[in-house]
């Protein structure tokens, strides 16, 4: 007896969607009352922000206490990162300023820019003061994520710096992770209804025109995509003297893996094995790509400063540079150490757009398409993880060095 083939997560969403369209086009007045599922859906993914950003960054940045053991190659790529995400997020914030995906959607009145007050009233010293927060359970009670990431960056610092010590916490941190990543998996049963639920309510006081809107934005993130590849991965690698031919080879596959999956786990066996394969030495692939996968996640930054200003347009709101800029940042480092949280680019986008006071509400209508874009992010992620291993490898002057198994 065949067993009969279970519809993946990603099938049901879809689903969800189309009969949210359906349901919106068809029967407006009944698509307006399915309201309350989406609002609910929304209400848990945001008790996920506060949790799985404060226990993923302090294990990826406590775990890396041997930084300093690691010396000038930490250092180096630690740089390197920062640098290319930030060049990341300059690209999908001019892409997205040109196409402008979010306009006329008109999500409705987000109110003010929440951690920015009246942004025209404010001085620059008074905005970098309100990032740092005074009351870390108060900033995690009004879920404001700048506060809270600034706060754990701080606390995880101070947690390498202790030794024997560190280890109880770091365990703890480990289990609120893994728990929540649970808890991620189960509320993310709800997604195909509550996707449907925000289709049908958009579409019925909106029309179809959303579609269009959701189309330029997948458009406007691949344009990016090649913008980045072309314009920054592409010069730093010729300008480091990669050997281009045997590293496109050597990172397709991981990078097919990692597009057809959409996930990073799956293509990491491989895009070690090839690095090292193509003549970086294992501590340099054993070091670079793991701790790539927290701080170096290209992909990740291109669509989130998409995704948070698209949020924006969508509820009419105009950002001035200085705001999306901050925005974008507070994404950058929202991020880090969540590489391994199922969707974990939503739920971070989800707690920023609510600590801006930006429509909460533009993740469920992102996330009817955010799988095909999660197949582009993924396959950047993982390529600029592997450019990372032979630049960093070619600043060390160890490529093509051959080194005994460790």
């Amino acid at each position: 007896m065949e067993r009969r083939r279970r519809l993946s997560q990603t099938h049901l969403i879809f689903i969800g969607m189309l009969a949210g369209l359906i349901i919106g086009f068809a029967f407006p007045g009944l698509g307006a009352k399915l309201e309350p599922l989406s609002t609910i859906f929304i209400r848990l993914v945001k008790t996920i922000i506060v949790p799985i950003i404060f226990a993923t960054l302090v294990v990826g940045i406590a775990s890396h206490s041997d930084l300093k053991a690691v010396g000038r190659m930490g250092v180096k790529a630690i740089v390197y990162f920062e640098i290319v995400t930030t060049l990341a997020l300059f690209i999908g914030l001019l892409a997205v300023n040109i196409t402008k995906p979010g306009r006329g959607i008109n999500l409705g009145d987000a109110g003010p820019v929440a951690g920015l007050g009246q942004p025209k009233h404010m001085t620059i010293q008074e905005v970098i003061i309100n990032i740092f927060p005074d009351n870390f359970f108060d900033a995690a009670a009004r879920g404001d994520v700048l506060e809270v990431v600034v706060f754990t960056i701080i606390f995880a610092i101070a947690l390498s710096l202790i030794k024997e010590k560190k280890k109880p916490i770091i365990e703890f941190c480990e289990a609120l992770a893994e728990t929540m990543f649970k808890y991620t998996n189960i509320v993310m049963k709800m997604a195909p209804i509550g996707v449907g639920a925000a289709i049908a309510v958009i579409i019925a006081s909106k029309g179809m025109n959303v579609l269009l809107n959701l189309c330029l934005l997948i458009a406007t993130f691949y344009g990016a995509i090649i913008v980045f590849l072309l314009v920054v991965l592409l010069p730093a690698a010729l300008i480091c003297k990669v050997p281009l031919k045997a590293f496109l080879a050597a990172v397709k596959e991981p990078a097919m893996i990692a597009f057809s999956t959409s996930s990073s786990e799956a293509a990491l066996p491989k895009a070690m094995e090839n690095m090292e394969a193509l003549g970086v030495p294992r501590r340099v692939v054993s070091f670079v790509i793991p701790t790539g996968y927290s701080f170096n996640l290209d992909g990740t930054t291109i669509y989130l400063s998409l995704a948070s200003v698209f949020a924006a347009q969508a509820a009419g709101i105009d950002l001035s540079l200085s705001q999306q800029l901050l925005m974008g940042f507070t994404l950058i480092f929202a991020s880090k150490g969540a590489a391994g949280v199922p969707r974990a680019s939503l739920v971070v986008l989800a707690g920023t757009l609510a600590s801006f006071g930006l429509p909460v509400q533009a993740v469920a209508v992102i996330l009817g398409v955010d799988t095909i874009m999660d197949m582009g992010r993924t396959a950047v992620n993982v390529t600029g993880n592997c450019l990372a291993t032979v630049i960093v490898a070619r600043w060390e002057g160890v490529f093509g060095i051959k080194e005994g198994s460790v």
